[in-house]
């Protein structure tokens, strides 16, 4: 699956649907950025059941403060609607490898029950 371009106005729909979605913050301007880049669609094309979408900051610059992104790139990993992963900075080929499979072998229901039990502590 190729990478899709997220807008202000697809991003939230983009990260709330089911399954894994990994978000690349970055600029044409961006060297790490454009080092990064093959890598994410590299991946895209290998995990095609994984939802690989990229913000253009200069494009989207209200998205990006939206998303409190403050260096690029930035990646985020969400699955069903949660955020499992946000850090800026271009990962090696093999970390982000490392990071799909992480993504892939959380354990949602014990990741929801913890975020249900901090919901429920008083402030």
């Amino acid at each position: 699956m190729a990478t899709v371009e997220l807008t202000e106005e697809t991003f939230e729909a983009a990260i709330m649907q089911p399954g894994i979605v990994f978000v690349d913050f970055w600029a044409a301007w961006c060297g790490p950025c454009r080092m990064f880049g093959p890598i994410f669609e590299k991946a895209s094309d290998a995990h095609a059941d994984i939802t690989f979408g990229k913000v253009d900051t200069e494009a989207e610059q209200q998205l990006a403060g939206m998303a409190g992104i403050s260096s690029i790139p930035t990646l985020m990993a969400f699955r069903d609607g949660i955020m499992l992963f946000n850090q800026a900075g271009a990962l090696p080929e093999s970390n982000f490898e490392e990071l799909i499979a992480a993504v892939r072998a959380a354990d949602m229901d014990a990741i929801r029950k913890e975020i249900e039990e901090n919901s429920a502590q008083p402030n």
